[in-house]
């Protein structure tokens, strides 16, 4: 093996705005096996990521929900964090791109690009939100088609005849924000000049730095001439605010991939074995990888090296582009139940089963990767369960019973030998990200070992007198083959690997040790590693997904917030009200429900009757602080089942939103069950 590498690896940042769902773990399992991988081999590699935490997206949505952007941002990132464990990617550091480490970089960025003559000033014409007052984003503007009339199209493009225009030629244009109509409104902008990066980029992004086909397709970007990119939005505006130029802020995508540069600062200020200038200096001798998607490979292939390069950093050693995730053969869909979550997934199924599938599945090209539950299903239980534990399971028994300790001879040398060599093949393809190669062979492997114990048939060989060593010195190399194969599968498999580590006694599955057999080596009771994969518990993934999003969106068209002060509609008559059944009731239990971000389980008192409805009320009331509170419910509501259970009726509330949401209260000394009037 070549001595120790120092690398640096990266994932895109995932936007602070939503929830991680499987499209999203692909890029992270992903980088995080190639980074696995690393460090098996021994290098120093250090994996950093963080929440892109900025934009005018973030500001109103935590508007929308009443809160600040901040704590909308905290508690994404919290939210992150936890699916990101859940499917075991092994951050060496995830932040934010709210720090003060990101300020700093994204300030020296700029002042150096400005000192070089690489910022320009001009003034533009945008469409302005008058009741808002706020420059308006093409996707905030909706209006009618100029070309097909059709209604509720995007200010820049048609979904229904899929015309292009500006926001200005939109027939009837309304913010959909405000719904006001915007106005067009001049302002300052600052633009980084691409352009004067335009020979450098076209022979960076020609010299092996990207995979061949998005180099050709960057060229003609490039060939076509580069142009200045617009890198300031005006206030209000959540992000930091350029130097100099009060009321100016830095778009999103400038400070997003200087992240990369702070959250690696904020770790090397923690660990005492890593320096800054190491990594990210001009002359640095260290490796640098961002792993993406191949929709945002201008940012990252074109934006940000020209803005290294013109800030006297080190560029990227290479930016590995994978393509998207499709489910049975289709775009990921709500509808269908295959818009699925992170939180979602783990719940129904071992994240490990998705590590694999992905890993079987992935290679080097920015291809897309479809998620067939059905091949699915079968590659785990065919690969993981028929044939990886199956050699672990079907000779520890006889190891045990010999007394728990390998044979002390090699009876077959020349096939361990293999397996062993075997592995400098594998360690290829994991280095050049060819995952689904190096698991096919490593899957050849597991072939050859399930070949050799039936061949062999140490369970008939059993039952005669006298073959006690001849079955043990072929149960050893069985599990001598496991051990290489468990090995081989660490960087995809943490826990299972671990697990069979524990049973084989090892401190570690570094690469290099796979070299050294167990001969003579105590191993441990075999425990099961995995089981199967069941398709019912498919089938009830894909349901819940459908109802958590319906859930969701439920919870999303409730008015919240100065976004929601419409004018009233859809009026009733007093006839449809009288219809509602309101009673006075005690809450004599609540809780916290698992995977709701919003939902409190309430158990209320009608007095004599008990009724369970869910509420959410989550951003305003602890539930400890609930019990034996008295409130108001529609008691003849009717009951509908959700994922989390039934909800038998629904609390009375009222506010803006957020934690601004108060339980309409009875008159003190009202009877449960008593009706209000």
């Amino acid at each position: 093996m070549s001595s120790a590498r120092k690398i640096l690896v990266t994932s895109a940042l995932p936007y602070a705005n939503g929830s991680i769902h499987l499209g999203h773990l692909l890029e992270y399992i992903q980088t995080d096996i190639w980074v696995r991988f690393q460090k098996q081999r021994g290098h120093q590699c250090s994996y950093v990521c963080a929440d892109d935490a900025h934009g005018t997206a973030i500001m109103l949505r935590a508007e929308q929900e009443g809160i600040t952007s901040q704590q909308l941002i905290d508690k994404v990132n919290a939210e992150h964090r936890a699916d990101f464990d859940r499917f075991l990617v092994n951050f060496d550091n995830y932040y934010s791109t709210h720090s003060e480490e990101n300020r700093e970089f994204s300030e020296l960025i700029y002042k150096r690009l400005r000192d070089a003559g690489h910022i320009a000033t001009r003034n533009i014409t945008q469409m302005f939100d008058p009741e808002k007052g706020l420059f308006l984003a093409d996707r905030f503007i909706k209006g009618t088609c100029p070309k097909c009339k059709a209604d509720d199209q995007y200010g820049d493009n048609c979904e229904a005849c899929g015309a292009t225009y500006t926001p200005a030629e939109l027939i009837n244009p309304k913010s959909a924000i405000s719904g006001a109509t915007p106005v067009e409104k001049e302002s300052e902008h600052y633009f980084f000049k691409l352009q004067d990066f335009q020979s450098m980029l076209t022979q960076w992004t020609q010299s092996g730095t990207l995979h061949e086909q998005i180099a050709n397709k960057l060229k003609e970007w490039l060939d076509a001439g580069l142009h200045e990119w617009d890198i300031s939005r005006d206030a209000p505006y959540f992000g930091f605010e350029i130097p100099d130029a009060p009321g100016k802020y830095f778009y999103v995508w400038l400070d997003a991939p200087i992240g990369y540069m702070a959250s690696f600062k904020n770790l090397c200020a923690r660990r005492d074995d890593l320096e800054f200038d190491d990594y990210w200096n001009k002359d640095s001798d260290a490796e640098l990888y961002h792993f993406i998607g191949k929709d945002i490979i201008n940012f990252h292939a074109l934006f940000w090296p020209a803005m290294l390069e013109g800030a006297d950093f080190r560029k990227p050693t290479a930016v590995n582009a994978h393509g998207f995730l499709t489910v049975n053969g289709q775009k990921m869909s709500k509808s269908r139940g295959t818009f699925i979550k992170a939180q979602t997934f783990a719940e129904f199924l071992n994240p490990e089963y998705l590590r694999y599938y992905f890993a079987a599945k992935l290679t080097s090209r920015p291809e897309d990767l479809d998620l067939s539950f059905d091949d699915f299903t079968a590659r785990v239980n065919s690969d993981l369960i028929g044939k990886v534990v199956n050699i672990a399971s079907r000779c520890a028994g006889f190891v045990k019973k010999a007394g728990g300790q390998l044979s002390e001879n090699c009876a077959e040398p020349a096939m361990l030998q293999n397996a062993v060599a075997m592995g400098e093949q594998i360690a290829d393809f994991y280095e050049k990200r060819e995952f689904g190669r190096a698991i096919r062979l490593t899957m050849e492997l597991a072939d050859i070992a399930n070949a050799y114990i039936a061949d062999k048939a140490p369970w008939s060989l059993a039952k005669e007198e006298g073959k006690e060593q001849e079955v043990l010195e072929i149960c050893s190399v069985g599990i001598n083959l496991f051990r290489q194969l468990i090995t081989y599968l660490a960087p995809v498999l943490p826990v299972m690997s671990q697990q069979a580590a524990e049973f084989l006694k090892l401190d570690n599955l570094d690469w290099d040790s796979r070299e050294q057999l167990l001969l003579g080596h105590e191993i441990n009771k075999f425990k099961p590693l995995m089981t199967r994969v069941e398709s019912d518990k498919i089938d009830a993934m894909i349901e819940a997904s459908k109802e958590v999003l319906a859930e969701e969106q439920k919870l999303k068209e409730q008015p919240t917030g100065p976004l929601a002060e419409d004018p009233i509609s859809d009026e009733i008559e007093f006839d449809d009200f009288a219809k509602l059944d309101l009673r006075v009731v005690t809450i004599v239990a609540a809780e916290h429900v698992k995977g709701a971000d919003k939902l409190i389980q309430l158990t209320l008192d009608l007095g004599g009757e008990s009724r369970n409805v869910f509420a959410g009320i989550k951003s305003a009331y602890k539930p400890e602080d609930l019990v034996g509170r008295q409130t108001v419910m529609v008691a003849n509501l009717k009951p509908r089942k959700m994922r989390f259970g039934l909800s038998e009726g629904m609390v009375m509330a009222a506010g803006p939103g957020g934690e601004d949401i108060f339980l309409l209260t009875p008159d003190q000394g009202a009877q449960n069950g008593m009706r209000v009037k």
